[in-house]
């Protein structure tokens, strides 16, 4: 069910929470070495770079389930180990902040509370964004391991909202994707979705999302930064 959205839209809520992959960073190229590495230990043959990147968004562990042929339970739980050990190796390969969102970042930070809200696990994204040099900006980074539920669970919202001082419907989700979308409508977040992430605009396009932004300077608008 629905919950109501905060009065004033994004730009007047008490804290932010960014979504991590495809939303405040490009993480496709190193999510997808890590996939790849793992398939041809299976004597698979690789994904392309679209394909992988339609499968992020709902946690490690889904991602995996999706880009591997069904294994029994024991040969899954080798195959995600091993993931996780290609992807720490190459998570800061070539992931980058999208351009102009460290200056977006630094003046938010300066008015609110911000923190990261995604579904990769917890140390490797602290460990992007303390390589991407912004770590310092949040106060909280929740991941998908960080609690024992993750997105689009609305728990994920309220316990991190309560970590900036806030409760659900006074934060703002940004986001990429659906399951963004339906985080912010579980919990009664605010939402903006940005078209520069994983998923097409059209997609996103059928949310109700406060605001569809399509530059970093729209976004800055829709939050008032």
């Amino acid at each position: 069910m629905s919950t109501a959205r905060p009065h004033g839209g994004p730009s007047a809520a008490r804290a932010i929470l960014f979504d991590l992959d495809g939303t405040l960073v490009d993480s496709r190229r190193d999510i997808a070495t890590a996939v790849n590495r793992v398939r041809g230990e299976m004597g698979e043959e690789p994904l392309a770079l679209a394909a992988v990147s339609a499968m992020v968004g709902e946690g490690a562990r889904t991602l995996l389930e999706r880009a591997l042929p069904p294994q029994v339970p024991a040969a899954f739980e080798a195959a995600f180990a091993s993931f996780l050990r290609h992807y720490d190796a190459v998570c800061l390969d070539t992931t980058t902040l999208y351009p102009g969102l460290e200056d977006l970042l630094r003046d938010a930070a300066g008015r609110l509370p911000l923190a990261v809200l995604t579904n990769k696990p917890e140390g490797m994204s602290r460990k992007i964004v303390r390589h991407l040099g912004v770590a310092d900006l949040f106060a909280a980074v929740v991941g998908g391991d960080t609690l024992p539920v993750r997105k689009p669970d609305p728990e994920t919202v309220r316990a991190t909202a309560e970590m900036l001082g806030s409760a659900s419907r006074e934060v703002v989700l940004v986001g990429d994707s659906l399951v963004d979308a339906a985080t912010a409508d579980a919990s009664g977040c605010g939402l903006c979705l940005v078209t520069w992430g994983f998923r097409p605009r059209e997609e996103l396009a059928s949310a109700h999302a406060d605001a569809l932004c399509d530059s970093v300077a729209e976004l800055r608008s829709r939050l008032g930064v």
